[in-house]
């Protein structure tokens, strides 16, 4: 939307069935020394582009900063990290999405590649929809413990978390978006463990808010990133290259592409658009 004019929004907008959109979700927070702060928002916009291409949706400006405050690191440290807190994060996603439908849109899918982007959400996207009637979504792209969409373009074994923070598929992702963004050189194999402070009882397998005790992993404790993870790298990143990251933005973006079709097929009756405290 960033490159149209108005008249050209509208001009789509009246086409009818173009009041779908994505709205994409970045971030801006310490990855492994291989890869830069902005890895999430690179994947997040090159999936967003290429859904929106496949799937003829408009999407909106990409929002750099993100919900990441247990990236921030050491006081000092020069970690780079900028984090909103929740209730900023919130807004701007209300803010977002009701300018949106104040001008038509029915459908908006927000975007992200930062799995603690999901954190804060429920609250304001069930707003959203009671106070507007509009359908709302979060679209978190496949990675992590929800991979499955491109689980067999692996070679890591599981136990290398192949989806995880600055591993072979965000490291391969970032290969396949453009040249000069990945430094092999600075790249390190590291894995999760259990704070420090916490006893032998507790182990920790990946980057989830959560703690194995006792063969159970029923716990949720909000610990910093570095407590867990020295480098920033969670799993392996030397099977990572480029043509494995076009296949897999290739993937998501395709499966995005064919949830956007989906949601267009809803039934959605928007019952209030205009702006709050636009007086």
């Amino acid at each position: 939307m960033l490159a149209l004019s108005f008249a050209e929004v509208a001009e789509r907008l009246a086409e009818g069935d173009q009041d779908t959109v994505l709205v994409a979700l970045g971030s801006t927070e310490k990855h492994g020394a291989h890869i830069p702060l902005g890895t999430d928002s690179y994947v997040t916009m090159e999936v967003v582009k290429r859904a929106a291409k496949a799937a003829d949706v408009l999407y909106s400006p990409l929002v750099p900063f993100g919900y990441s405050p247990h990236h921030m690191g050491r006081h000092l440290e020069g970690a780079g990290t900028i984090t909103l807190r929740a209730e900023t994060y919130r807004r701007i996603m209300s803010d977002i999405a009701r300018s949106l439908i104040f001008h038509g849109f029915k459908r908006v899918i927000f975007v992200s590649h930062h799995g603690s982007n999901t954190k804060p959400i429920d609250e304001v996207m069930r707003q959203l929809r009671y106070d507007t009637g509009a359908f709302i979504s979060y679209y978190k792209t496949p990675t992590e413990r929800d991979a499955s969409v491109i689980q067999d373009l692996f070679e890591n074994p599981p136990e290398e978390t192949p989806g995880w923070h600055s591993s072979e598929l965000e490291t391969s992702a970032l290969m396949a978006t453009s040249e000069g963004l990945v430094n092999m050189k600075r790249a390190v194999e590291d894995r999760a463990h259990a704070p420090a402070y916490m006893t032998d009882e507790f182990s920790k397998i990946d980057g989830t808010s959560t703690v194995k005790f006792k063969g159970s992993e029923n716990i949720w404790v909000p610990m910093e990133h570095h407590e867990y993870c020295d480098t920033a790298v969670i799993g392996n990143p030397f099977r990572s290259n480029r043509e494995k990251g076009l296949q897999m933005l290739d993937r998501m973006s395709e499966h995005l592409a064919s949830f956007v079709q989906e949601v267009r097929k809803f039934d959605v009756e928007v019952t209030y658009s205009d702006y709050p405290g636009r007086a």
